[in-house]
C-alpha cells in the first residue's frame, strides 16, 4: 500500500472553507497535503478546531493532541472547546467531509470500522457520529487487509460502525463510489488496470471511469 499516494488524492476532495474530521490512522496524513491559504479548518472531536500539520521535536506542545493521542498544532484562529460542544458540531451537521479508515465497506456504503473479531476493542468510539453526521464521509484504506482479503465486499460481515454512510472509497488501487445500485469505479492509480481493481474487490464493480489516473 502506498499511504501517501492515497492522502494526496483525498486532499483534493476538499474544497476551500470547507470544515473536515480526519480520522485516525491513515487519514491523519491528508492534513499534509491541504493547502494553507483556503480556510480549511480540521476539525478533532476531543475539542479542537484548527489543527495544523504535525509537530515534532522542541516544537511539541504537550498540552494538544489529536483524538488519537497524537501530537497536533493549531493554526492562527483556531478555537478549543468541551467534548460537549465538539460533538455538537458533528451532531447538527457542522463538518463537510469526515475521512475514516475502514476494515470493511459494503455495496451499500456501510462502514465497519471499530471492532474486528477475536480482538478486543475499548468501544466504537467517536467514529459512530462522525459516519452518521458528516455531510460526506470518504473512506481512506487499503484494498484488501494483512491476508489479502478484500475490504470492498458485498454485504459486510463485520459489525457494524454505521449503514449506507459512506460516499467514496480511496485507496491504493481506486477511487471508487457509492452508487444507487452499488460500487463505481471512477479513477484508476497509475499503473493499475481495471482487472486489477475487479481482482481485488469482493463487491460487485460497475466500471465508470471519470477522471485521469492519480
Amino acid at each position: 500500500m502506498n499511504p501517501d499516494r492515497i492522502a494526496r488524492r483525498a486532499a483534493k476532495e476538499v474544497r476551500e472553507g470547507m470544515i473536515i474530521n480526519l480520522g485516525i490512522g491513515l487519514p491523519t496524513k491528508v492534513i499534509a497535503y491541504l493547502p494553507t491559504d483556503q480556510g480549511i479548518m480540521v476539525h478533532s472531536e476531543n475539542g479542537v478546531l484548527g489543527v495544523s500539520a504535525a509537530v515534532n521535536g522542541a516544537e511539541i506542545d504537550r498540552d494538544l493532541i489529536d483524538a488519537g493521542g497524537e501530537y497536533i498544532a493549531v493554526q492562527q484562529g483556531a478555537a478549543f472547546m468541551d467534548s460537549a460542544v465538539s460533538f455538537a458540531l458533528i451532531r447538527h451537521g457542522r463538518l463537510d467531509i469526515a475521512m475514516l479508515g475502514a476494515f470493511e465497506v459494503d455495496a451499500e456504503g456501510s462502514l465497519a470500522n471499530w471492532k474486528l473479531p477475536g480482538r478486543n476493542t475499548p468501544g466504537i468510539g467517536g467514529g459512530m457520529e462522525l459516519a452518521q453526521k458528516a455531510r460526506r464521509v470518504v473512506v481512506l484504506c487499503s484494498h484488501t487487509d494483512k491476508k489479502g482479503r478484500p475490504k470492498l465486499v458485498q454485504k459486510s460481515s463485520l459489525p457494524l460502525t454505521a449503514p449506507r454512510c459512506v460516499s467514496r472509497i480511496i485507496t491504493e488501487l481506486a477511487v471508487i463510489d457509492v452508487g444507487e445500485d452499488g460500487l463505481l469505479l471512477r479513477e484508476l492509480a497509475e499503473g493499475v488496470s481495471v482487472d486489477d481493481v475487479i481482482a481485488a474487490t469482493d463487491a460487485k464493480l460497475t466500471v465508470a471511469l471519470e477522471g485521469p489516473t492519480f
